[in-house]
């Protein structure tokens, strides 16, 4: 039975960094920002609301590997290591942190207050945390600044985004449950 988890695992993981990647193509550049609008966070914080801890981490380091290797995967089809390390790369890894950090925090009941909750943890917080320390790390522009072009343009989008991926998430893991329930 183990392999057969393995493979789920490994399914699910594959099906969420397409999604994660597809979702890059959905973009809007901010002409104050280095760091535009994407669906990216959505489909992360889906994979994070719907899948266990680790599929959510598989699947977010499936992701980051491919874009590091060059995969158009990234935000408006790019790829390749040099954008880990620039401006947008501390909200790449912040993808992967809030993923785990969400998964573990939805708890497994599906409630929808958790769920809201988790997401706005991990896929707001966590994210915009590590992703404003890097752009002020790599643009040297000043933490307040950072904040400014970084976190605060975004916050009613990704907002709207944590009440998409809970709605979704809860009634995807309902569905979940009761099948297997009937099985």
């Amino acid at each position: 039975m183990p392999t057969k988890n393995k493979l789920i695992d490994f399914i699910y993981a594959a099906i969420f960094a397409a999604a994660t990647a597809a979702m890059g193509f959905i973009i809007i550049p901010l002409p104050f920002s280095p760091v535009p609008i994407t669906g990216q966070n959505l489909a992360i914080m889906l994979a994070a609301s719907i899948l266990t801890m680790r599929q959510a981490a598989l699947s977010v380091m499936t992701f980051l590997l491919l874009g590091a290797i060059g995969l158009p995967v990234f935000t408006g089809g790019t790829g390749g290591i040099g954008v880990l390390f620039g401006p947008r790369g501390g909200y790449l890894i912040g993808f992967l942190i809030g993923a785990i950090v969400t998964a573990k925090l939805k708890g497994t009941n599906n409630n929808t207050g958790r769920l809201a909750m988790a997401n706005l943890i991990g896929g707001i917080f966590v994210v915009y945390i590590l992703g404003v320390a890097w752009l002020n790390f790599v643009t040297a522009m000043g933490l307040q600044r950072s904040l400014m072009v970084g976190a605060l343009p975004f916050i009613p989008g990704d907002l709207l985004k944590v009440g998409i991926a809970t709605i979704i998430g809860t009634a995807i893991n309902k569905r979940l449950q009761n099948a297997s329930v009937q099985s």
